[in-house]
């Protein structure tokens, strides 16, 4: 075993081994248990939200197959539909090409071979983090056997009657000339401008109605105006018509119950068209629908010729000219709106009436919320069943079809006389309707959006449509891990596909995380130069690297010189290498129930630490156990440390099982990491090298305290396995010769999950060493305020009015007194009242330590003083805040309790600074 973990050297060496070996292949024969990786864009790049869930996700996977579980962690990525073809077009501009040079058929095998060149970037990287995969059964969303599940479900779905084409109001990017769902939208804020603009009224000389409206170009496709029914200044111009400005159309005045009366003059233009509440409102009064832009959103012949064939920003300027001349607009006010644009093309998205195929979604939602209803499926925690339920509540139907070539292309044939056929290919349409083979069939070019193919996700990577063995054994799943800023687009969609096509749930619990942000709790982003890949932390990066990484990022130069100086103010030094397990260790303690999630790298710093903790506490039992074979401990010859830690370890155990149980990862984490640093390392090796070194001490009792050493070790690498992969194997298979019952176990993966032993129950073990602790500890408290040197011998009297705790300690003095440098013990029957004695009060116990002779008075007496005028400044500054009115009703609550409490641990400092200060005086 090396002296030094290098999580460099162990990683690379454990994934070859690991890949090779196929252990993430082999199957338990107990009950199955199946985890649905969200399956990344095939474009991406591991991130740190993709990291923190997988970590989870390989920590449940682990732990259920150590428990004897027939595990299967289904992982693959997703064609990303908008994200993947826009690659291969700005490969294709850097050549001054398009697609439609191409055409579909060479421009789809150029996305192909760029997903076999480029594409796999993210899932090499998710190979990094350790996880315990079998990845001969990673699948991609347009595997064939994929894409022949999304075409049946089409095809069933259709023939149900949930599948229909209409026309409706999308979001259309007219950059990508697409449909896009509702997650591709970005609300950006932006400052625009209010037009208040006339509208005469027919037939009333001189009267007309005033609106206020963000996009005064949609008014040549206005159809109405509408008011509030109650607005008592509008009643009578209800039923009249508008003479619309610009155009030569009437349009009437209507009332509605949506049209807000505060807003501008309470009068609302009303575009079905181009406006989706304006759709709405225009569904419930029958209005006409005029659509006055073309699919690259330049208006079209229903506008007055003046303006066809303008963009919607040239018609905003024209129309704003043209209302000004013919004196129609009464003013124009700044305003903030929230401008929907498309999250990958950046261009501004219009509202656009468009022929699409959408899925019928009442009855899906119905069923999916019963199930929920019925707790087939649960939320955690529960509180996100809120958003999950609010949304189906008011869902609306599914636009699945996008104007793109990269994707399922829609399972649809048409003839020349529009008629369409819904069919897995051609030969089988022309087949099951009977077609002339001279019929010209044409295919429907649009694709299908990518959440449908992956809202087949949880049971299609599994065989269906067909019954396979995989489907049998692990449908439905049982735990799903994702982010709460998909649960409507995923999480719900899974959920209702799975039982229109299955009839079941896809799965049975829902883990919702938080969001990663960066230690200020800000969003991480590239524009914003924040982002933390989880690569470099565990590899480290230079500052420089670093620096430029961040910089390329984004385009404004003001921008770039910001981030350069605040990345090298927060990371002067660069970012060192972590290691893996530190990182995973970070992500399980971050995993709270909490919407956010602030990622501070000192605590990953902590947890590096903690790995070499552990690795150095492997090295002191391998120097214990030798070349020995050691079996199981002999409880007859246990120490009090032995029976003791054996016991904590039951405890840790059994926190540990509770955490999982609840998906409570950070109190998993928890348990652990204060059983192994506090527990194991600083208490139970300290006494175990007293019991070892003793030579008093009787062969069969240090056989009996190595055995429990190998045992208690043995057992926490594989309860520590799940989360730290790297680490904990190679300890195991450094014990494996010294420890006799994992010699024939060839990896910590085989081994079984160590479980709570009923045997073990709460005994005399843990009150006296709990009493030695307390006492341990108060003895070194009283040593370091004293300031005597650690290998300074001391005299120590004790007085105990608890008589059994007395008791206890004296029947272990052995034990503990070596870890505080005793040179003799005085049992007193009363506290210990004499100057010039350091003296603390314990829990029953009252410890004094005779200074004279140990320490410099007035050296002591110049330490003390210092401190003391240290805090008195901390306690002053401190109260002068909390006497401040002021601040305390201005200051927000929380920080003026924390401003509080500083105040009285100031004082209780100070009380126990002028009691040391009378020890030593009494010394003078």
């Amino acid at each position: 075993m090396k002296d030094i973990l290098n999580p460099t050297d162990i990683e690379s060496h454990w994934q070859e081994q690991w890949q090779s070996s196929g252990k993430a292949q082999k199957k338990n024969s107990g009950s199955p248990y199946c985890v649905m990786l969200p399956p990344p864009n095939v474009t991406g790049r591991l991130h740190m939200g993709h990291a923190f869930q997988q970590t989870l996700m390989d920590i449940l996977i682990r732990n259920h197959h150590m428990s004897g579980h027939n595990t299967h962690w289904q992982v693959g990525t997703d064609h990303a539909g908008i994200a993947t073809q826009m690659v291969v077009e700005r490969q294709l501009q850097r050549q001054e090409l398009s697609r439609h040079d191409l055409g579909r058929p060479a421009f789809l095998e150029k996305i192909w071979t760029w997903k076999a060149e480029s594409g796999q970037h993210i899932t090499d990287q998710m190979r990094r983090l350790g996880l315990h995969v079998d990845w001969s059964c990673e699948r991609f969303t347009m595997d064939k056997h994929l894409s022949h599940a999304t075409r049946e479900a089409f095809i069933r779905l259709h023939k149900d009657g949930l599948i229909y084409r209409g026309q409706r109001l999308v979001n259309w990017d007219p950059a990508l000339k697409t449909a896009v769902s509702d997650l591709e939208v970005e609300s950006i804020t932006r400052a625009g401008h209010l037009w208040h603009i006339r509208y005469p009224i027919e037939g009333e000389q001189n009267q007309c109605l005033t609106v206020a409206t963000t996009r005064p170009e949609t008014m040549l496709a206005d159809v109405a105006v509408a008011v509030h029914p109650e607005d008592e200044r509008y009643t009578h111009l209800v039923g009249k018509t508008i003479a619309l400005p610009l155009t030569k159309r009437s349009i009437p005045v209507i009332t509605d119950d949506a049209v807000d009366p505060d807003f501008g003059s309470g009068c609302v233009k009303i575009t079905p068209a181009h406006d989706f509440n304006d759709y709405a409102m225009g569904q419930r009064h029958e209005l006409p629908l005029i659509n006055m832009l073309t699919a690259d959103c330049t208006l079209n012949d229903a506008v007055p010729e003046t303006y066809r064939g303008m963009s919607v920003k040239e018609a905003r300027q024209a129309v704003v000219t043209d209302l000004t001349e013919g004196d129609y607009l009464v003013a124009t006010e700044p305003h903030t709106l929230n401008v929907p644009t498309g999250d990958r093309s950046g261009a501004v998205l219009e509202p656009l009436l468009t022929k699409q195929w959408f899925v019928k979604m009442d009855g899906l939602a119905k069923a999916g919320l019963e199930a929920v209803d019925r707790g087939e499926v649960q939320f955690i925690p529960s509180n996100w069943r809120k958003t999950y339920d609010l949304w189906l509540e008011n869902i609306q139907d599914w636009c699945i079809s996008r104007q793109l070539w990269w994707g399922h292309q829609i399972p649809v044939w048409y003839d020349t006389d529009g008629n369409h056929y819904v069919g897995h290919d051609e030969a089988t349409v022309r087949a099951e309707n009977k077609l002339s083979d001279t019929l010209t069939l044409t295919q429907d070019e649009d694709v299908l959006d990518t959440w449908f193919s992956s809202s087949l996700w949880p049971f299609a990577t599994l065989g269906w449509p067909e019954k396979t063995p995989n489907f049998d054994q692990y449908f439905p799943t049982q735990t799903l891990v994702t982010g709460f800023d998909i649960i409507f687009f995923w999480v719900a969609r899974m959920i209702m596909m799975s039982l229109a096509l299955t009839g079941k749930t896809p799965f049975k619990d829902v883990y919702i995380t938080g969001l990663i942000r960066d230690a200020q709790g800000n969003k991480m982003s590239k524009t914003k130069g924040n982002v933390l890949d989880p690569i470099d932390l565990i590899d480290g990066i230079t500052l420089d690297s670093l620096v430029e990484k961040r910089v390329n990022s984004v385009i404004n130069p003001k921008q770039a010189k910001a981030i350069e100086k605040s990345t090298r103010q927060q990371f002067p030094d660069g970012i060192p290498s972590f290691g893996t397990d530190a990182l995973r260790l970070t992500f399980c303690a971050l995993a709270t129930t909490g919407r956010d999630i602030n990622f501070d790298l000192a605590r990953a710093e902590g947890y590096r630490h903690f790995c070499n903790k552990l690795w150095n506490a492997t090295r002191f039992v391998h120097m214990q156990l030798g070349k020995q074979s050691s079996e199981a401990p002999n409880p007859s010859h246990q120490s009090l440390a032995d029976q003791w830690i054996m016991h904590r370890f039951q405890e840790t155990v059994k926190r540990c099982d509770d955490a999982l149980a609840q998906y409570r990862f950070d109190w998993l984490q928890q348990a652990l990491y204060e059983f192994t640093w506090h527990d194991f390392c600083d208490w139970y090796l300290e006494l175990s090298k007293i019991t070892l070194n003793n030579d008093t001490t009787k062969d069969e009792e240090k056989a009996a305290t190595r055995a429990t050493l190998a045992r208690v070790l043995t057992d926490l690498i594989a309860r520590l396995h799940p989360i730290i992969p790297y680490v904990t194997e190679s300890l195991w298979q450094s014990m494996r010769p010294l420890y006799t019952p994992i010699t024939k176990i060839e990896s910590v993966i085989d081994m079984s999950l160590p479980m709570p032993d009923a045997s073990f129950k709460k005994d005399s073990s843990n009150s006296a060493m709990e009493a030695i602790q307390e006492l341990v500890s108060g003895i070194r408290r009283l040593r370091s305020e004293s300031d005597l040197a650690p290998k300074l011998s001391i005299p120590v009297r004790l007085y105990c009015q608890n008589t059994e705790k007395a008791a206890m300690l004296k029947q272990h003095v052995d034990l503990w007194s070596p870890l505080v440098k005793v040179t003799n013990i005085d049992w007193l029957n009363t506290t210990d009242t004499e100057k010039g004695c350091a003296s603390a009060h314990l829990d029953g116990i009252s410890v004094t330590v005779p200074l004279k002779g140990l320490i410099d008075t007035d050296k002591a007496l110049a330490r003390i003083d210092k401190q003391i005028k240290k805090m008195m400044e901390q306690r002053d500054k401190a109260k002068k805040k909390c006497d401040n009115p002021r601040y305390i009703e201005n200051a927000p609550a929380e920080v003026v309790e924390k401003e509080r409490e500083l105040l009285a641990q100031c004082e209780q400092a100070l009380a126990e600074l002028a009691l040391q200060r009378e020890a030593v005086e009494g010394l003078v």
